[in-house]
């Protein structure tokens, strides 16, 4: 029997907006979960829009995926707020980023010099 609070699969990537492939994938990847309608339709709880959004939202911090499913279950209380379990993940990565940023700094002196050789 279907219960009255699921949501399609459609619906769960409209209040997210994300697409439906990148739904089939987090479902693949265990980030989420739904269950088959006698007809074979995707149906996910409503807390599945929260879900989503989080992953969104780690994901857009450029967190790989692998990461993202092991701080899903960190989230507490509201889901506004992150375990302290997280912590080392989120240090891990600024220093990652931090490192890119210093190598892009980097090259963008060296291409500066070099366009001031360039002659025009």
């Amino acid at each position: 029997m279907e219960r009255l609070d699921a949501i399609g699969i459609g619906e769960l990537a409209e209040r997210t907006r994300s697409s439906v492939r990148s739904i089939r994938y987090y479902e693949q990847q265990g980030l989420i979960t739904s269950v088959r309608t006698a007809a074979g339709h995707r149906r996910f709880d409503r807390a599945s829009v929260e879900t989503v959004l989080r992953i969104r939202r780690l994901l857009d911090a450029g967190l790989p995926l692998a990461i993202v499913a092991k701080i899903l279950p960190c989230f507490i209380g509201d889901g506004v707020r992150l375990d302290a379990c997280v912590a080392d993940y989120l240090r891990e990565h600024l220093e990652s980023i931090d490192e890119r940023i210093e190598t892009l700094d980097h090259q963008r002196e060296t291409v500066e010099g070099l366009r001031r050789l360039v002659a025009v």
